[in-house]
């Protein structure tokens, strides 16, 4: 996330404790440690955190290391706030921020607060903070009135593209939704080697031998994804909601695909479609086995491995499911002959009547 966001990573640090401090996150030892870099590396300008921190726990953390501090909500905002495209996508994303701020507005009032509260004794300070805690309340207002308006069309485009099954591409970010996206429906969205390359729903009408369905492309989720930004982005995610059958994607190839998974079913859990029709679509399997095969095995030995894979992992979050990749098309009919069962499946229990006109 941070190479996404621009800010190359040049250390990390790891610490296991048994809860965090409530004034430094971080252990007091861990924190001398990383002082001793931030003083010898003169280039740090910035530390960034992968959890939520307190308004406090920020400016401790400032004061002692000397440089900005950056938590995970403040960095996927950051993204969010570049990614952003259309008035949906930048509504959501500035009630978001503003959200985030909200509970931190008294940390960037420091320099007023020598005048402490009580009778008699209420300092500039604090009425400057309660100044803009009114301003940002109203602003956090003003917002979630403008989203309600934009989600009651987006429910009216919804209820306004009749019967048709609606298929919905779900998965961690990056994972090449988009990509596959292009190829199933023949379209030009925007895809990009990058965390949260798409923030807005897109939606295509596809006919695949004469019947047709919408597939939606939709925001990729991450793991530790704040409370805040969920419900922000509730009528983006909406489409996932009002989704027939999910295409869950995942790289195959990265090393945690399998906690991916888990991140991916827990949020849709959150938004109540996990009881879907789903087809696990594993992509990237072409740098799966540039990652894991000796270049020496045998045609039948991969294939062998790829069964066993796909058995295994049937076995783990029990749904059917296919090898792809998107970069160079393998397995892309084998795909679009198990959505168009689905597809078909569906057409048949809910509308009958289209079903037989389209046999």
């Amino acid at each position: 996330m941070a190479l996404t966001a621009g800010a190359p990573t040049l250390r990390r640090f790891v610490q296991k404790l048994s809860h965090p401090d409530s004034r430094t996150f971080i252990g007091k030892g861990k924190l001398e440690e990383i002082q001793a870099y931030i003083e010898r590396e003169e280039t740090v300008t910035m530390a960034i955190f992968d959890d939520d921190l307190t308004g406090k726990q920020v400016n401790i953390l400032e004061e002692a290391l000397k440089v900005k501090i950056i938590d995970r909500s403040s960095l996927i905002l950051d993204i969010f706030a570049r990614r952003a495209q259309t008035a949906q996508a930048k509504t959501q994303v500035e009630l978001a921020q503003l959200q985030y701020l909200l509970p931190r507005l008294r940390g960037l009032w420091t320099h007023l607060e020598r005048q402490r509260g009580g009778i008699g004794m209420r300092g500039p300070g604090e009425m400057e903070i309660e100044t803009d805690r009114r301003i940002v309340r109203e602003k956090v207002a003003f917002l979630k009135e403008k989203l309600k308006k934009i989600d009651q069309q987006s429910t009216t485009q919804r209820k306004n593209r009749g019967e048709f099954i609606r298929v919905s591409l779900v998965g961690y970010t990056n994972v090449g939704k988009s990509t596959l996206m292009n190829l199933l429906s023949k379209s030009e969205v925007f895809a990009e080697n990058k965390l949260f390359a798409t923030l807005d729903t897109t939606v295509r009408k596809v006919v695949w031998e004469n019947v047709p369905f919408l597939l939606s492309d939709t925001v990729g989720f991450i793991r530790k994804l704040p409370h805040h930004l969920i419900e922000s982005f509730k009528s983006t995610l909406d489409e996932v909601r009002e989704s027939d059958i999910l295409l869950h994607v995942v790289d195959i190839a990265h090393p945690q695909h399998e906690d991916h998974i888990r991140t991916v079913n827990q949020t849709l859990q959150e938004l109540g479609a996990m009881d879907k029709p789903t087809l696990f679509v594993f992509n990237k399997i072409d740098l799966y086995r540039t990652r894991n095969y000796d270049p020496y095995i045998d045609e039948e030995a991969k294939a062998e491995i790829e069964e066993s894979l796909q058995g295994n992992l049937h076995h783990l979050f029990d749904y059917d499911n296919v090898l792809v990749s998107a970069a160079t098309k393998e397995n892309i009919d084998l795909l679009r002959a198990k959505v168009l069962v689905l597809v078909k499946d569906l057409y048949q229990i809910r509308y009958p009547y289209h079903a037989k006109s389209w046999e």
